[in-house]
């Protein structure tokens, strides 16, 4: 386990994690969240635990098929012999500082640990700087920074500007009580007649209305939406059975439930749903880079580094079988 259950984490988000993750990050409970809108900055929070308890994936060496692409790609680093990283410090499981470190080096999560194993393949020196949500478009543009590892939701306005290597799918997730009698939900017949705790104005709550249109047009109750603005509400209700079940980010609601033990994953929903959301690694548009990191991470997924990592931070129900160069992107708006 990658953090010790007895440190256990420090977040104002809750165990319920009602938040919603915008085209890849984490953000308040009430921000609207269209597939493409732009994303306002994350919730900064940090994890009370030690650098010495964070399980690190590494690679034994350089992949020999990786090297060789990028030497024959032309792409030159903005520092040399350095791939100089964008990351965030977040929320885990994503991206986080732990508490008592500030360097870009220390922060740890899923995120990070792409960008350092990436790096490892290619036979570069793993360069991580933290950067704001805001800023990582344009510092790719500009060249500041060689990749993003952050999160990133692949979109069809995006992959205008940039090039896309994917390496998870972005979940939503149906979490109850530990000891509920809720097993499985995967379609609207589910949640026909259950409290369903959700945040105003994300995508998840439009599955949910979308559900319901359908649980009425079949002549079936709908499910209660439930709304919480404080997230220590929202975790109590669901523990005193005043709420049936949460629906949010897969990512941080598998963390939790990781932690504490106090509930557990019945149903996962492509956060782009109907569609698939790709979560990728970015470059800037035809500079080369992309086709070497996409045979680095199909590396480090056959070579098991990947389910490792996933294993290490809860996050098994966001793999991929394979890493693919600009998969079809959610929508323009």
């Amino acid at each position: 386990m990658a953090i010790s259950k007895k440190q256990g984490i420090a977040l104002g988000i809750g165990v319920v994690a009602v938040a919603a993750i915008v085209g890849g990050i984490i953000t308040a409970v009430n921000v609207n969240s269209s597939a493409t809108a732009a994303e306002p900055s994350p919730i900064a929070t940090s994890a009370n635990v030690s650098t010495s308890d964070i399980t690190t994936i590494h690679l034994d060496g350089p992949v020999p098929a990786a090297v060789e692409a990028l030497k024959k790609s032309g792409f030159t680093p903005i520092e040399p012999g350095k791939l100089t990283v964008a990351v965030g410090a977040f929320v885990p499981p994503l991206s986080y500082q732990p508490e008592g470190t500030s360097a870009a080096a220390d922060v740890a999560g899923t995120e990070p640990n792409i960008g350092s194993l990436i790096a490892e393949a290619l036979g570069l020196t793993y360069n991580p700087v933290v950067v704001a949500w805001a800023d990582w478009p344009l510092g790719i543009q500009s060249g500041k920074y060689d990749l993003i590892a952050s999160n990133v939701t692949v979109t069809e306005e995006r992959k205008e500007l940039y090039d896309f290597a994917s390496y998870r799918v972005d979940q939503l997730g149906f979490y109850v009580k530990s000891d509920s009698t809720i097993t499985n939900i995967a379609s609207a017949d589910d949640i026909s007649g259950l409290k369903i705790i959700v945040g105003s104005g994300t995508n998840q709550e439009k599955i949910l209305l979308a559900w319901n249109a359908e649980l009425e047009k079949n002549g079936k109750a709908p499910a209660e939406l439930v709304y919480y603005d404080d997230n220590a509400a929202a975790t109590l209700a669901v523990q005193s059975g005043r709420a049936d079940a949460t629906f949010g980010p897969n990512a941080t609601a598998a963390w939790s439930a990781r932690e504490t033990g106090d509930t557990k994953l019945v149903g996962l929903v492509s956060g782009g749903w109907p569609l698939t959301a790709n979560i990728a690694a970015g470059t800037k548009k035809g500079n080369g880079l992309i086709e070497p990191v996409q045979i680095a991470l199909n590396a480090i997924i056959a070579g098991g580094q990947y389910d490792d990592l996933l294993k290490a931070w809860g996050l098994e129900g966001e793999r991929v079988d394979k890493s693919e160069v600009n998969p079809q992107g959610l929508p323009k708006s």
